[in-house]
């Protein structure tokens, strides 16, 4: 072991390193919490655990007390509601449906090669911000921004003479650090979203967190973060470094003129989408709206509650299909089922996670453990005088500090919102400020994570350019990002919830 690596694992993030590694595989924490709330379940039963619930429907005052899993009926649902819950898991279609779009897209070639021209003929004085903008729009794709954008922004900045490491820091922090932010929304609103709502619904909640809950704050997001992030790696990561006096000399492949003709081809075909998006749902008849009977108004509900996944699909598949075909690498219909293919079976893991996760948030609502650890937390809350901002803040916090063990952010959320989500509703807190409050705070903290999956990646990535460079190195540099992250963010979460912002559309701030 290298001094390097010895000194890397002492102090709190050494520790903090070894008590995470400790941890076994998210799906094995589900079936363990799954199997506690059956015990826990009876347990609370015997003790007559209860709190005051209104009836959803009637909406008179009552009582809710726990269900046992551990009596004949129990233990039937156990068994009769296994692929029940599975099928009816709420972000299980919402997400595969959208990374099937994203999947062609990423197949073709069409987002790295958009990333690329993104950041081709930048102005240096332009450099930082760009390479932190690209790191933070790439995570439409998932995961394509660390294997495009991280390693793009090291020979960027080599290229334009600067500190290889700063460029790669800068576009980790967008890349990791900004994850939940973008100009759009894509599959993680789509399935945290899912998330929410079945952990609402656990707590008989009837209460629906759209797909675009937190669209607006995190269009915002991005330019704050991309202003951040710059000032960041000029201001202090970069000094801090120095000059670099390494042996690497940058060899950037510029784009083909096949795929430059490629992106002209995605780019008409993703207007002409867009254009007749706008004339299927901006007029006042268009075939998307719908009568809103309550209101007596044609909105846009039912296609934002249905059809927003489907659009977002085509939003990728189309300008994918174009760009595929221009290029090549689309000759015929099998390759353009290759690219959706090899999409699907990157989300093998999300699956058997999202069967065992589905279990757990269905133990929560039939054993009522969620609604009365909800209803009792929020009244205990109150009565302490624990509301607001100080709830919100303290929740970020407090799930950054969880993300530095457990770095899955749909796990993560999904153990979490059974519990938070109603909690925080019943204290007039709209279930879209809570998770974009749980967003803030697991993103700016991935990059000081060393559980996160990519970190060893980015540690490769940085011994191309210093080979001394270790975990230590890597931490030391990106603590500044989630400092910073955490601050302007949180501060803008702020501004928000005082104003009274709408998070996305009829998303409010509070109820």
């Amino acid at each position: 072991m290298s001094g390097s690596e010895k000194n890397t694992n002492k102090g709190l993030l050494g520790m903090i390193e070894r008590a995470g590694n400790k941890l076994p595989h998210p799906v094995i924490i589900f079936i363990i919490f799954a199997i506690g709330i059956i015990f826990i379940s009876e347990i609370s039963v015997r003790l007559g655990l209860s709190a005051p619930m209104a009836n959803p429907e009637t909406g008179e005052a009552g009582i809710i007390e726990a269900v046992s899993l551990m009596n004949s009926e129990g233990v039937a649902h156990i068994f009769n509601s296994a692929v029940s819950n599975f099928t009816g898991f709420a972000p299980l279609g919402t997400v595969l449906v959208a990374m099937l779009g994203v999947g062609v897209a990423e197949w073709t070639g069409l987002i790295s090669s958009s990333l690329k021209k993104l950041l081709s003929n930048v102005p240096a004085w332009l450099l930082t911000a760009m390479v932190v903008f690209a790191g933070i729009i790439s995570n439409i794709a998932s995961d394509a921004g660390y294997v495009v954008v991280v390693p793009l922004g090291a020979i960027m900045f080599a290229a334009a003479g600067r500190h290889p490491i700063a460029g790669l820091a800068a576009a980790f922090a967008g890349v990791s650090a900004g994850f939940s932010a973008n100009l759009i929304f894509g599959p993680t609103d789509a399935l945290l979203a899912g998330i929410t709502n079945d952990a609402l619904s656990s707590a008989n909640i009837s209460y629906e967190v759209e797909t675009t809950g937190n669209w607006y704050f995190i269009f915002v997001s991005t330019f704050v973060l991309t202003g951040v992030g710059a000032l960041i790696t000029e201001r202090f990561v970069e000094p801090r470094l120095g000059t670099y006096d390494g042996d690497y000399k940058p060899t950037q492949e510029p784009l083909s003129s096949k795929e430059n003709k490629g992106l002209l081809y995605a780019l008409l075909t993703l207007v002409a989408f867009l254009i007749i998006m706008g004339l299927l749902m901006i007029p006042q008849n268009a075939p998307l709206r719908a009568l809103n009977e309550s209101t007596g108004q044609m909105t846009l509900s039912n296609f934002l509650s249905s059809g927003l996944l489907f659009m977002i699909f085509l939003l990728f598949a189309l300008p994918g299909l174009a760009y595929g075909i221009t290029t090549g690498k689309i000759k015929s219909s099998h390759d353009f089922v290759q690219g959706m293919t090899e999409s699907m079976s990157s989300m093998g893991g999300y699956l058997v996670l999202a069967f065992f996760a589905a279990q757990f948030i269905d133990y929560f609502a039939y054993t009522n453990l969620g609604s009365i650890l909800a209803s009792n937390g929020a009244t205990l809350l109150e009565n302490i005088g624990f509301i607001g901002l100080p709830l919100i803040l303290a929740f970020i916090l407090f799930t950054s500090f969880i993300n530095l063990f457990m770095g899955s952010a749909s796990a993560k959320w999904a153990i979490m919102a059974p519990i938070f989500a109603p909690m925080m509703y019943n204290l007039n807190i709209a279930p879209e400020m809570t998770l974009m409050a749980y967003r803030i705070a697991d993103s700016s903290s991935n990059v000081v994570s060393p559980l996160m999956s990519y970190f060893a990646m980015i540690l490769v990535f940085a011994q191309r350019y210093d080979k001394k460079s270790g975990l230590g190195t890597i931490i030391s540099t990106m603590i500044y990002y989630t400092v910073a992250f955490l601050i302007a963010w949180s501060v803008l979460l702020i501004i928000w919830y005082s104003f009274g912002l709408p998070l996305g559309p009829g998303a409010p701030a509070t109820l």
